[in-house]
């Protein structure tokens, strides 16, 4: 029984040692490559982020008296239709009519006060005047001897308080008019006008509703000023905004208008920050050209800052730097090289390997060795440009992202096919915007064809693959191809 067991054994041995040897060969087969050609192009940095479309200028048309919607105005493009949304308004166009019996009413009492007061002051100036003539015959017969003492004090006292009577006789009338004035302003104000020429994108009354206006006056229309020139409002995450100023060229789409895409110019950066969980964000101005009246007020904007422009250059694909092959995968003469440096990343992370490469001295010392130098390159940018790490922190903190973080150039590595196999090429790269990346330097011509993918040999002619199917192994990292 045991001799069965132990021949069961070596059995089951041999054979998955055979398994093992036949895809430990496998594993050095050719690989079949996703590859796409190097081109070249513009690149633009950009920052990009969410803003509203505003009227450049919105004034409020409010009500400073009370009182009941009487009517609405014409309308100046047809006589028989009412103001309402939408319709162009010139200064002094009428927009409402509040209900005016009431101030009519006061208008009316205020002219009757005046006239009483007019009245009683042209009658306190006639015994001013009399009281003058009496003062004057009193101290003519009083020098004479004819009036007596009494009669000569009462007519000196009457002309003292006949001055006063007059004086405040005209007062009155000031006050009169004053209250007239008040009441036929009041009585003007009934009629609604347009302080300015442009276009009600509110109207927020009704005819027969009641306006009251006591602290503060109630809003009657909402008018843009001028349409044909309009303002985003975006807001910058303050990890950006130094790289946003006056002047500088942004573009922007809207869903409304799919596959068009607009200009504008940054007109001023407010300081009034805004903090929401622990993000500040600043609110940046882009005024843009509507004469087309294309655009609409309050429209959603994608708006891209443009932080930098490069022309005529080397563009990959970001999946072709963020790409990394496996160890038998690679051509034979790199592979200790990127053994090496994947060791090395994984033992030391920030060690003491982490403050050479900062320092330059292992660079030089493995500028022989251009694979294994490309793989510490990675180490330092995560398999990404710096840009798009800065992209993706970006990402996190505000509705802005940052795409090529300014004129940054970092070490990258991409992967060239040859023979099946993959050979590393390092690269200098610059400027991204989240989908290529511009090439600065580096041996990688035009046209040559770098890997962003595989197609693994078990996907079929179909290219998919069985998810029953086991998936056995590829044969050993670090062995070396003795051919």
């Amino acid at each position: 029984m045991m001799r069965s067991l132990f021949i069961f054994l070596a059995l089951v041995g041999v054979g998955g040692g055979g398994a093992a040897w036949y895809f430990y060969e496998q594993g050095d087969q050719p690989n079949s490559f996703r590859t796409i050609p190097v081109e070249r192009g513009d690149m633009r940095a950009t920052i990009s982020s969410t803003a509203t479309i505003e009227p450049e200028e919105v004034v409020d048309v409010g009500a400073q008296v009370q009182g009941m919607i009487k009517t609405f105005g014409k309308d100046l493009r047809d006589s028989n239709n009412n103001i309402d949304y939408g319709s162009p308004v010139e200064e002094g166009t009428v927009l409402a009519q509040i209900d005016d019996m009431i101030y009519k009413t006061q208008v009316d009492m205020a002219k009757a006060t005046l006239e009483t007061n007019v009245a009683l002051l042209a009658e306190a100036k006639t015994k001013l005047s009399l009281s003058q003539q009496n003062w004057d015959r009193a101290q003519s017969l009083r020098k004479n001897n004819v009036m007596t003492q009494a009669d000569y004090d009462t007519a000196k006292a009457d002309l003292q308080t006949q001055g006063p009577a007059v004086d405040a006789g005209q007062a009155a009338v000031d006050q009169a008019k004053a209250s007239l004035a008040q009441a036929q302003t009041n009585l003007r104000y009934t009629t609604i006008k347009s302080p300015v020429k442009g276009v009600i994108i509110d109207r927020r009354v009704n005819v027969g509703q009641t306006v009251v206006a006591s602290l503060s006056a109630p809003s009657l229309f909402l008018i843009a000023k001028d349409l044909k020139r309009l303002q985003l409002w975006a807001s910058v995450n303050e990890a950006d905004i130094g790289q946003i100023h006056a002047g500088q060229t942004a573009r922007f789409t809207v869903d409304a208008f799919s596959g068009r895409t607009f200009r504008g110019t940054v007109s001023q950066i407010r300081l009034n920050a805004v903090m929401t969980q622990n993000v500040v964000t600043y609110t940046v101005v882009i005024t843009t050209d509507n004469s087309s009246g294309t655009l609409l007020p309050y429209l959603t904007a994608n708006v891209q800052f443009e932080v930098a422009h490069h022309e005529d250059v080397l563009l990959v694909p970001t999946t072709a730097i963020r790409w990394k092959p496996q160890p038998n995968q690679i051509v034979a003469d790199a592979r200790e090289a990127y053994s090496k440096a994947s060791r090395r990343r994984e033992a030391g992370g920030g060690g003491k390997s982490s403050s050479k490469r900062e320092s330059g001295s292992e660079t030089d010392q493995e500028a022989k060795n251009p694979d294994a130098k490309s793989e510490d390159a990675k180490k330092g940018t995560g398999d990404e440009p710096k840009s798009m790490v800065d992209s993706k922190r970006a990402d996190g903190r505000s509705g802005a992202r940052r795409h090529g973080g300014g004129h940054k150039k970092d070490m990258s590595t991409v992967w060239v096919e040859e023979d099946g196999f993959a050979r590393p090429i390092q690269v200098q790269t610059g400027l991204t915007d989240g989908t290529q990346v511009e090439i600065v330097s580096g041996d990688l011509k035009e046209g040559t064809r770098v890997i962003i993918g595989e197609v693994r040999r078990d996907e079929g002619q179909t290219g998919t693959k069985n998810p029953f199917l086991p998936t056995f192994f590829r044969g050993n990292a670090n062995k070396k191809k003795s051919d």
